[in-house]
């Protein structure tokens, strides 16, 4: 049996506070207008990260808005500050056999992506704020994104030790090109504004904050009048999208259990004081040589 408590790819590896479930609001803010219906991610104090709880309710509130005829557009958001500070992929894998961790990794990081893949309706991205991770690259799985001009856009993957997810590695090349690509994939880890983000394709435009629920809204009903149907940016297709997940989603996997990640999580923690979980990665390094012939 091997423990693996990871703190996910996507995640921009901060603590979030305990959330008080007796005080909370919804983690999803739904609310249908001239046919948009929107999804306001709606947990500012945990950034709007996406824990178990906060994903179950915006795919139970995508869904509701896929089988909702009233609904033509859908529009994802998030509460300020942030749009979202990634995903924590890990978070439930239990202590198991290796090869079943592997496994459950692939499984749980092609299903997430697959989820906006096969979304059967157009989906508008409005970036209210910073966004980490595979809140990126499934915003750029969208029919659109428009940004605020306090967005930033981070995909940490190589400073996490980890490969990149969500199509980016073959379809970001594509998208904004090969330089932007390997910047923001790659160990430099360029995180570009909003602006910056706009020159290389990355959104389609950029409004002020105050404006990008309204121009959201817009042009959203501009889809809804135009009889817009689900369609994918830089001319790729859902089959071929599927494809590179699927892919991806095993080399990731992979990578999760790699003496890279390993030690990132080990140094990130003992940074932070963690000493008790940096030493349990500490362990699994040390120890990999033993459980990694059980892969």
């Amino acid at each position: 049996m091997l423990a693996l408590p990871l703190s996910g790819a996507s995640t921009a590896l901060r603590p979030y506070p305990v959330r008080d479930v007796e005080m909370s609001e919804p983690l999803v803010v739904s609310s249908t207008l001239n046919g948009v219906c929107t999804l306001r991610m709606n947990d500012p104090r945990r950034l709007n990260g996406w824990t178990e709880e906060l994903h179950a309710e915006l795919r139970s509130a995508m869904g509701s808005a896929a089988s909702d005829a009233g609904v033509g557009v859908v529009v994802l958001t998030g509460a300020d500050p942030y749009y979202s500070a990634g995903v924590n992929l890990s978070a439930a894998v239990k202590p198991q056999h290796p090869k079943k961790i592997r496994e459950e990794i692939r499984r749980r990081n092609q299903a997430l992506f697959d989820e906006f893949i096969d979304f059967p309706k157009p989906l508008l991205v409005a970036v209210n704020g910073p966004a980490i991770g595979a809140t990126v690259t499934t915003a750029t799985l969208c029919d659109g994104v428009i940004a605020s001009e306090k967005a930033t856009f981070s995909t940490p993957f190589a400073r996490l030790g980890v490969t990149p997810e969500g199509c980016s590695s073959e379809y970001w090349p594509r998208l904004i090109g090969e330089s932007a690509a390997r910047r923001m994939l790659g160990e430099e880890g360029w995180k570009p504004t909003a602006a910056e983000a706009l020159q290389v394709g990355l959104v389609d435009e950029v409004v002020a904050h105050g404006e990008l629920m309204n121009r959201a809204q817009a042009l959203a009903e501009s889809w809804v009048a135009a009889g817009r149907t689900r369609t994918f940016r830089a001319g790729a297709t859902a089959a071929e999208l599927k494809a590179i997940n699927a892919r991806e989603s095993v080399v990731l996997a992979q990578a999760f259990l790699a003496p890279p990640f390993l030690m990132g999580q080990y140094r990130f923690l003992r940074s932070r004081g963690k000493y008790g979980p940096a030493l349990t990665f500490l362990g699994l390094r040390v120890t990999r040589p033993i459980w990694s012939l059980l892969l």
